[in-house]
Formats: structure tokens, C-alpha cells, sequence
């Protein structure tokens, strides 16, 4: 009895157009190097796997060509990881936060490796395909006439051929190189350039909440007590008008430790794991492939950082908490200026998280998923204030009593970001939630450890930041700013931010106030100069010039609260690759020059003016979410709620800013990395 299932190789149209978008697809994932295609690859491969079982089903045949495409986009697959893989090829292998497994026990998983490396990774990951694939050729071919045993198995192969391809989809390889221009010869000779001189200088402590509103903090209206986040505006200076660089958590990052707005590195949203799982699988691994291109996992290591800066001038450097910008490579903080990171590497509400303690680009996972978990198995992450600050306390410790050089640490909590969380002494004690119970529980601690470096002789000689990278989320005050997290709106965007140093010697009083603006890609140019930072030995404010720096030292707003965000210095509020809203003040005589006739109260009373022009803004109200606002201006000085469109009142301001918001528009686009010749 002749068997009727066999391999078919007649030229049929409808598998020859399956064979040949294989091949194509192979092609341009060679050709554009994006690993965005290696998805689109991978998607075609489970397509064609069910169009075989479909074509057995109904006619009994496999066809070759469609055998021929599978095998295309696979080694098309294959060839690009092992090309332009960004880890030794075993990258999908890796554990997913499992206590104790350390990068540098595991240097094939985590390390760059080489071509032989990555090409045993990638072979090992494509190989349950490959057996298949060969298996079910060999069957189709093979001249079996008993009975039905040719077509079960082959029925059984395509079968597998499909559950290989999705498993394909779920654990392969997605780290590459970066396709963009990188900036390595400027990024090493500018940190060569910098002068290693700390005689005199004093320590730095930057403090970074996450998903704090303005309103959260007791010196700007917040209900409830902030006593020890108070006392470092009480002690220095309070800026009521500070501006993140972003209204979302990795971007704002990326704007304050480089001082460029994300845009430059391709940080347009939030960075996700790269770790291999396919839990919450939508929301790992391949979103970065779509949300931040060209195969960018975090912020890239030709950056420049304000910890490099600091780390090159002889400052001991570290951060603690969370990192959230990126999690192999070039990305890891200790590949980015910092000596020591304890933290995580993720958001509290992703999957992998778990907290590591890293030096030298190697880390050891201390806390892991299991440990974050109660004895139901719920997530439980009552004790992350208490272990970052037990960390931060110990190394500052450490390095002040073991060490003549200042130090520079980044201590970035999780908190308030949602979920929220609270330690077993703080859960419910302020009756008004879980998210003020966090809040008060991390200004607890911050006072201890005030009292700590008070106790080692260094707060006084400590320049402290306080400020939170975006607005609230789900809970937490604006302080009647409109909109919230994620939007352009000062909601989004305006944060709390103190500054205090005791020891400034004049600069400015204790317990003032500053009303002109600043934003976090000023932070770079600003702490260069307080620090005297110097380079090539002895240029004063010694920045990088192979690259633009978007922000500018607000210095002059910390002496004598003149502005720094001029036309020329405009603030940029962006979301995703678009410049949504340009900001930045004016004298108020510059106004009445243009409107002679105008006897309005905010330019007679006012000796500048703030503007804020919105191109396109979406609208914060859910209720009319298909509408927009277009060309929309706001004088932020009497309308700091951003209720009315002063357009019709001034068209040709206007006008201009929407020009300038253009202008500046296209000069990213056709300079994204912001290159200097």
C-alpha cells in the first residue's frame, strides 16, 4: 500500500511565496541588523510551522519550499547572534533571579564572549529547531510503506516543529550590539582629560524618589510630615519650579546622570529585563527591541555620566537602589563611573526583580525572587528601605573612615512606585495608606542617616540633592498641577528639589527659596562647577565637547535666583521621540515691547515671565480622551495649573516658540546622538 504523505517539490505558487518571504526576512535581519526582525523572523517561522501541519492535515504533503523558508529565516536568525550577538550567546539561558547565582561564576552568560562562544550559544538555542527541521525532511523523504507509521510521524514532527518555534519566541536570544553611531573616542578622551584633584572638595549625595509628586513633601504643602526630606530645603534651598527630564522613570534617569535629554540615547520610555523569562512575557525581554531601537538595552556606555566624571577626578563612587537602565554590559552601573552598586536592576513592578550587590561589571544576586515573596507566595517587599539603607549607611561608613577622597553616591530608593510597600515597623501607622507609610518610612531613615554622617564629620562638607525622577502615578499630590506621571504637564514633569551644603562658602543662605526653573539635564554642568571640577589641567567647568550637553549650570539660579532657561536654554518637556512642549523665561519688558497696549496685571507686576508652548499635547482628561491640545500657550507665572491658552492673546509668541520647538525638533532628528564635529 503506497503511503501518501511525502515531500512535495513542485513549484507551486503559494510555498514559493513562503520560501521566498523566509529568505527575504533572513536577508533584512542581515542587512539592518535589528533585532526587531529576529522577532519578525521568529514569527514567521511559528506561521509557517502551523502552515505545514495545515498542508499535512489537507493535502498530506510538506512542502520543500516552505521547509527551505523555515530554515532561511532561521539561520538568518542564527548568523546575526552569532555576528552581532551582544553576550557570549547563551544570554536566554540565564536565570531569572535566583538567589546566589553570580555573573562572574557564569561569565558565558553574561560576559561578550566571542564568535566560537556565540556561535555554541546561538547553535544550542536554535538546535531543538534544527533536529526537527532535518528529522521531518528526512521522514518526508524516506520510503516507509507499512502501515501509518510515516504519518505519525510526521504529524508528530510538525507538531514538535511548532512548539519549537514558540519556544523559540519565548526564550531566544535578543541581545545585539547597538546599530548607531557611538561616541567611544570622545567619551575616553574627555575622562582622561579630567583633572584627578579632590583636595578640598566636597562629598556629593544625590537623592532620587521615584513616583513622588510634588506635592509629597512637607515644604511644598504635602498633609503629611516629611521632617528629615524638609530639613534638607530648610537648611539650604527649596526650588519651587524644578523639572524633571522626563515623566516616566528611565528616561528622567538618563537625563540626570548624563545631562542630555533621552532622546540622545535612545531612552525614549522604559527600559525592560533582558533575563530570560516568559513571565509577563509581554512586558520583558523583546519591549525594548520596540520601544527604544536600533538594539539599545539601557543607557548606552559611550555615555557620558556624572559618576564617571566624579569617578575620574578620584571621587569614590557608588548607588544604591534602583538602577532601572539597562542589565548586562555596557549597561550595568559599575560599567557607568560607579565603583559599587547595591540595588536592583529592574522596577518593583517587573519580573525579574531582585536586589545584587555588583563591582567591576559583576554582580551576585543577595536577595532573590524567593526571598521577596511571604509564606503565601505574594510578592513582599516590606524590607527594601531597610536593606538600601543599611548598604548606603555602611558604605558611607567605610569609605569615610578607610578613605583620604570624597565620595559621590547616587542613592536612588524605589519608593513610592507602585506597588507600594512598607516595613513591618511603618505598615498602617499613618492612617492614611500603604503609600504614606513608605514615604514616612524612607524620611525615617534618611534621618538616621543624616545622624551618621553627622556623627563621621561630613554632612556639613556634603552637597545633598533631593528631587524624584516624575510625578505620582496612582497615588500621591501634584499639588494641583495638572496631569500626573507620563504626561508633558507639570504634573508629570515638575518634581520637589532641595539642595543643601552647609559648607558653601557664601554661595547662598540657609531656608531660601528659588522660583526660577531648572531640570535634571543641568545636574552634569552644575555639580562640575560646584565642585570645581577641572580637566586638561585646569580648564574650570571642564565638560565633554564631542557631544552636545543639553543642560547648562544653574548655579546663577542657586546665587541669586537669575534664570538660566532663557530662549537660548529652553526647557524641553518630551514624550516617546517627540517634543511635546517648549518652556523657558523671558523679561517681562520684552513682552510689553511686542504688545505696547496690553495693561495686563502679569506683565506689570512681574519682572519675568515664564512661557510654555504646547505644539500637541494630549488631553489629561479621560472623559474627552480623542481630544488634543494644539498650539497652546500658557504663561506659567500666573497659570501654574496650565488652565488657559493665552494664544489668542499673543499669536506671535506663539508663533515663535513653535518655530523654535520645530526647529530644535529637526536638528534631533538629524543628529540624534547629538554629535559635535
Amino acid at each position: 500500500m503506497e503511503n501518501k504523505f511525502s515531500l512535495d517539490k513542485s513549484k507551486k505558487v503559494f510555498p514559493i511565496i513562503i520560501m521566498s518571504i523566509g529568505i527575504l526576512v533572513a536577508l533584512v535581519q542581515l542587512i539592518t541588523r535589528l533585532n526587531l526582525i529576529t522577532l519578525v523572523c521568529a514569527l514567521y517561522c511559528c506561521i509557517v510551522s502551523a502552515l505545514i501541519l495545515i498542508s499535512l492535515i489537507a493535502k498530506k504533503k510538506v512542502y520543500a519550499p516552505m521547509l527551505i523558508g523555515y530554515g532561511a529565516s532561521l539561520l538568518g536568525i542564527m548568523l546575526f547572534h552569532i555576528i552581532f550577538g551582544a553576550d557570549a550567546g547563551f544570554g536566554a539561558f540565564i536565570k531569572d533571579g535566583t538567589a546566589g547565582w553570580s555573573t562572574a561564576e557564569n561569565a558565558l552568560m553574561s560576559g561578550e564572549g566571542s564568535f566560537f562562544t556565540r556561535l555554541l550559544g546561538n547553535l544550542l538555542l536554535s538546535l531543538p529547531m534544527i533536529i526537527v527541521l532535518v528529522a521531518m525532511f528526512l521522514v518526508s523523504k524516506a520510503n516507509i510503506t507499512k502501515g501509518k507509521i510515516k504519518g505519525v510521524l510526521s504529524f508528530a514532527l510538525s507538531a514538535l516543529l511548532m512548539g519549537t518555534s514558540v519556544y523559540q519566541v519565548l526564550y531566544m536570544n535578543v541581545r545585539t550590539k547597538p546599530v548607531t553611531e557611538r561616541l567611544w573616542d570622545g567619551h575616553d578622551k574627555y575622562l582622561d582629560g579630567v583633572d584627578e584633584n579632590t583636595a578640598g572638595k566636597p562629598n556629593v549625595l544625590v537623592i532620587m524618589m521615584d513616583d513622588l509628586g510634588y506635592g509629597d513633601v512637607g515644604l511644598n504643602g504635602s498633609i503629611y510630615e516629611t521632617p528629615n526630606i524638609d530639613s534638607i530645603g530648610e537648611n539650604g534651598l527649596n526650588f519651587e519650579n524644578f523639572y524633571s527630564g522626563y515623566s516616566v522613570c528611565s528616561p528622567a534617569r538618563f537625563a540626570a546622570l548624563t545631562g542630555r535629554y533621552p532622546y540622545r540615547g535612545y531612552a525614549d520610555n522604559v527600559i525592560y529585563p533582558t533575563l530570560q523569562t516568559n513571565a509577563s512575557f509581554a512586558q520583558t525581554r523583546i519591549y525594548n527591541s520596540f520601544e527604544m531601537g536600533n538594539n539599545v538595552d539601557g543607557m548606552l556606555g559611550d555615555e557620558i555620566t556624572i559618576a564617571e566624571v566624579f569617578q575620574n577626578a578620584g571621587y569614590n563612587t557608588a548607588a544604591f537602589g534602583k538602577w532601572h537602565l539597562g542589565d548586562y554590559g555596557e549597561y550595568l552601573p559599575t560599567n557607568q563611573g560607579f565603583d559599587y552598586f547595591y540595588g536592583s536592576h529592574h522596577v518593583n513592578d517587573m519580573y525579574a526583580f531582585y536586589h545584587v550587590r555588583e563591582e567591576n561589571g559583576e554582580y551576585e544576586i543577595v536577595h532573590g525572587q524567593d526571598e521577596l515573596r511571604d509564606e503565601n507566595g505574594k510578592k513582599d517587599q516590606s524590607k527594601l528601605t531597610e536593606w538600601i539603607h543599611e548598604e548606603i549607611e555602611t558604605w558611607i561608613t567605610d569609605t569615610v573612615t578607610n578613605s583620604d577622597e570624597p565620595f559621590f553616591a547616587y542613592y536612588a530608593t524605589p519608593w513610592p512606585h507602585g506597588p507600594v510597600f512598607a516595613g513591618d515597623d511603618f505598615d498602617g501607622t499613618s492612617g492614611m495608606g500603604t503609600y504614606v507609610d513608605c514615604v514616612t518610612e524612607f524620611d525615617t531613615y534618611l534621618g538616621q542617616l543624616f545622624s551618621t554622617m553627622e556623627e563621621l564629620g561630613v554632612l556639613e562638607d556634603t552637597i545633598i540633592i533631593f528631587t524624584s525622577d516624575n510625578g505620582p502615578a496612582l497615588e500621591g499630590s501634584t499639588a494641583d498641577l495638572r496631569g500626573a506621571k507620563y504626561l508633558p504637564y507639570d504634573g508629570g514633569q515638575k518634581v520637589p528639589f532641595m539642595i543643601r551644603w552647609d559648607n558653601n562658602n557664601g554661595l547662598f543662605e540657609q531656608g531660601g527659596k528659588r522660583e526660577h526653573s531648572g531640570t535634571f539635564v543641568d545636574l552634569l554642568p552644575t555639580l562640575v562647577e560646584l565642585c570645581g571640577i577641572t580637566g586638561e589641567g585646569g580648564k574650570e567647568n571642564y565638560l565633554p565637547t564631542d557631544r552636545v550637553i543639553d543642560g547648562v549650570s544653574f548655579v546663577p539660579v542657586i546665587e541669586s535666583d537669575t534664570p538660566v532657561h532663557t530662549a537660548e536654554h529652553p526647557i524641553l518637556h518630551m514624550k516617546r521621540e517627540d517634543i511635546k512642549a517648549i518652556q523657558y523665561t523671558v523679561p517681562a519688558s520684552e513682552i510689553k515691547a511686542m504688545y505696547p497696549d496690553y495693561d495686563y496685571a502679569v506683565l506689570n507686576d512681574n519682572e519675568y515671565i515664564t512661557l510654555k508652548y504646547f505644539d500637541k499635547a494630549p488631553n489629561d482628561n479621560s472623559a474627552f480622551f480623542d481630544k488634543t491640545r494644539k498650539n497652546w500657550l500658557h504663561i506659567m507665572t500666573d497659570d501654574y495649573q496650565e488652565n488657559y491658552n493665552r494664544t489668542v492673546v499673543y499669536p506671535e509668541i506663539s508663533e515663535k516658540m513653535n518655530g523654535e520647538l520645530q526647529g530644535i525638533q529637526k536638528s534631533f532628528k538629524e543628529n540624534r546622538r547629538g554629535i559635535i564635529e
